[in-house]
């Protein structure tokens, strides 16, 4: 069975996973993955090295947190950076990655006005999608504290439109979270508003919960009854089995906080263990080496393009016998040049004192000189 959803054909049932076609753009390929007819996974990343992690790993699509990127910059979830710093950030992370990125977009940074600008900037930035609550600005965590107040639905609605109005859903996709059962204003108004959001225009709804258990977010997949795609975020209700989403018709799983929170308990461990031992034995065989830094920092590509581009230091490597393909002896050789340019620094300040400490006694002994006359 197929419905129609917001001009697309949204797969209710059967199974397999749409291929997106070639050359679709990435808005199309998030939309592939919350129309599909299988269960689909967005892993949560803050930089562009968490997003390369999770392509890397296997994952077709990135949620770029709030709370992480957030707290990855030191400051709090509570719309501390401007949303032009947010656009840096996942722009960084859109350049690193060749897979499509849904933002949490808070509340949409303001009003419609707002919304509409930031949904005009993430699709000049080749950002897939973006998520807004149904929360008032400046937001608080959902996980923080109880009954926390929602926005007028009229007004949000008119927000979403306001997106929708600006860039088409073919460009970038507009998800609509309904804070209604975390913040404890019950199913019957979490069931309203969701469905407000998809007559304006949202194409897909991601509800929220902070229940130990999955049980009112199953309820409420069974009431949806599968409108639009369906998005949830397990992250207090993380052991209830995957098979149970699969049989409620839920779109996509984000896993919304776990590249940043295992972040954490790495560096925390890295550092207390350097602290402690005032050495490094300890800890690095238990870490990434440079190797593994300067592969996934793309240094394969940029030797492959000096080798293109930049023909003489080509031959001259080639002319000495150095192999310009081995991308160890290029880093071993950039190292040697890099100590070679501090070492050559070192000597010129050197030469610098010396130089100033032979100018001042010449200047003493003329003023000696002088004295003596």
């Amino acid at each position: 069975m197929r419905s129609p959803v917001n001009g697309h054909e949204y797969l209710s049932s059967g199974k397999g996973d749409p291929n997106p076609p070639q050359g679709s753009s990435k808005a199309q390929q998030l939309l592939a993955e919350l129309q599909s007819s299988s269960l689909n996974f967005l892993m949560e990343a803050h930089n562009g090295l968490s997003a390369k992690i999770a392509e890397e790993a296997g994952f077709r699509g990135i949620w770029a947190s709030g709370l992480s990127i957030s707290t990855a910059l030191g400051v709090r979830d509570n719309n501390e950076l401007s949303w032009t710093q947010v656009l840096g950030n996942v722009e960084l992370m859109a350049d690193a990655t060749s897979i499509p990125i849904l933002l949490d977009g808070d509340t949409g940074y303001g009003n419609f006005n707002n919304f509409r600008r930031v949904v005009h900037k993430l699709h000049q930035r080749g950002i897939a999608g973006v998520c807004i609550e149904d929360k008032l600005f400046p937001k608080t965590n959902s996980f923080i504290g109880e009954q926390q107040p929602l926005a007028d639905i009229h007004e949000f609605c008119g927000k979403i439109m306001a997106g929708r109005d600006t860039v088409g859903n073919s460009e970038l996709v507009i998800v609509a979270r309904v804070e209604a059962l975390i913040s404890g204003f019950g199913m019957a108004e979490a069931l309203k508003r969701a469905e407000a959001y998809r007559n304006a225009g949202a194409d897909a709804i991601l509800i929220h919960s902070k229940k130990r258990t999955a049980d009112e977010i199953l309820t409420f997949a069974k009431e949806w009854a599968r409108r639009c795609p369906l998005v949830i975020v397990p992250t207090t209700y993380y052991d209830t089995p995957t098979e149970e989403y699969e049989k409620a018709g839920i779109s996509v799983v984000i896993w919304a906080n776990h590249n940043l929170r295992a972040a954490i308990n790495a560096m925390r461990a890295a550092s207390r263990r350097i602290m402690e031992d005032r050495a490094l034995t300890g800890v690095e065989h238990e870490i990434a080496s440079l190797k593994d830094v300067f592969h996934i920092a793309g240094n394969d590509e940029l030797v492959k393009a000096e080798k293109k581009y930049l023909p003489s230091w080509g031959s001259e490597m080639q002319t000495a016998g150095i192999d310009v393909s081995d991308t160890s002896v290029i880093q071993r050789a950039e190292i040697d040049v890099s100590d070679a340019s501090m070492a050559l620094a070192e000597k010129e300040r050197i030469a610098s004192v010396v130089s100033d400490a032979s100018t001042a006694r010449a200047g003493e002994e003329r003023v000696a000189g002088q004295e003596r006359i």
